[in-house]
């Protein structure tokens, strides 16, 4: 569904705010057991097992949890990369982190790595990005929070992307730009797709 710019943009917002209420009003045992679900198919994934770094967001309250995964990858031996928003240039730099000391409160209330305590990322050429999202449609592509801190890093990631949502929060069809990325895997709590894009 590619639509206009001038369209787009409210389009996008009323989605956003359902899909935010729709998360928001789950209770709090059924957010448990669709978590549990898609973090088991995430970690089957082949793209996964073989990858050597997990660059991951640390996921707020009405987003897939993510605490879990990034504790399993460590276990697994692998290295974990998170983001640090540039505010001024809506940019993001990746720090590996060590454990969850190393992170603290920074933009928009999301927990970031400690930069002094962290080693900033300069090779993003492999690993696995785990891509934040209020919705993904069957192409792969995304409903953000807006902001673009994302749409600018996938225009230069070269690895492989997995969006994790909730079934009920998916569309067959979302508005989306010329220049928007849609991700190469979808992992939801009831199964996992492959876009096709790689």
């Amino acid at each position: 569904m590619s639509v206009n710019n001038g369209d787009i943009r409210k389009v996008k917002t009323d989605l956003r705010n359902g899909f935010k209420t729709k998360r928001t009003d789950m209770p709090e045992k059924v957010k448990i057991s669709m978590d549990s679900e898609i973090q088991s198919r995430f970690l089957t994934l082949r793209q996964y097992i073989y990858c050597k770094t997990v660059f991951t967001y640390v996921s707020k309250d009405i987003e897939v949890d993510t605490l879990a995964i990034i504790r399993a990858a460590w276990a697994n031996g692998k290295r974990v990369a998170v983001p640090k928003c540039v505010t001024e240039t809506r940019e993001m730099n990746f720090f590996y982190i060590k454990d969850m000391s190393d992170l603290e409160e920074g933009a928009f209330g999301v927990l970031e790595p400690i930069e002094n305590k962290c080693e900033k990322v300069t090779d993003f050429s492999k690993g696995l990005c785990i891509v934040p999202g209020l919705s993904f449609d069957a192409e792969g592509y995304r409903l953000g929070y807006g902001k673009g801190y994302y749409d600018r890093f996938l225009s230069k990631f070269q690895g492989d992307t997995v969006g994790l949502c909730y079934s009920n929060c998916i569309k067959w069809k979302l508005p989306h730009g010329y220049y928007d990325k849609p991700v190469d895997l979808i992992v939801t709590d009831r199964y996992i797709r492959r876009t096709g894009k790689k």
